[in-house]
């Protein structure tokens, strides 16, 4: 979880990779609408996000109950959105923190993402950022190589 241009999916992908489990990108789970609203500049708000979050509650809760694990990419960025996901302590949070610099920086190199650097100020006003106890919390700058390393010694670490 994090602001856009954190990593979520490249961090995403390879930490699913590293730990034998599917990838799902959350993205894929907005409606036409809301991906419409963010590549105009428009910030989403929460009655925006409910279907969306409902949508990926469903899908970790399917994955769950068929006993497999997953790597979910989702901002999260309101400690109501991540109470909504966290359907039981089989469910982990990363937040992947970054700058606002190094984000803008990121976003504005990427190609074919709807997502504008214009809402990034909008994600980092909107963020409640978590604290230790309710997700694990990595720098963001660090290689995705670095981050997924920290993220599998956190995750062994708190299931020992």
């Amino acid at each position: 979880m994090g602001v856009s241009g954190s990593g979520k999916s490249t961090v995403g992908r390879s930490l699913a990779e590293a730990l034998g489990w599917s990838f799902i990108e959350g993205d894929q789970f907005h409606s036409k609408d809301n991906v419409a609203r963010m590549a105009a500049g428009i910030p989403l708000t929460d009655e925006d996000r409910v279907v969306w979050l409902g949508a990926l509650k469903l899908e970790i809760e399917t994955t769950l109950n068929e006993g497999k694990g997953a790597v979910v990419a989702c901002s999260a960025l309101k400690a109501s959105y991540r109470l909504r996901l966290k359907l039981d302590n089989r469910v982990q949070f990363v937040f992947l923190n970054i700058s606002h610099l190094q984000a803008k920086q990121r976003i504005s190199s990427r190609k074919g993402h709807f997502m504008p650097v214009s809402l990034l100020e909008s994600q980092f006003e909107t963020l409640e950022q978590p604290d230790g106890d309710e997700s694990i919390n990595v720098d963001a700058q660090q290689t995705p190589d670095q981050i997924v390393n920290e993220v599998v010694a956190k995750l062994q670490n708190r299931h020992s």
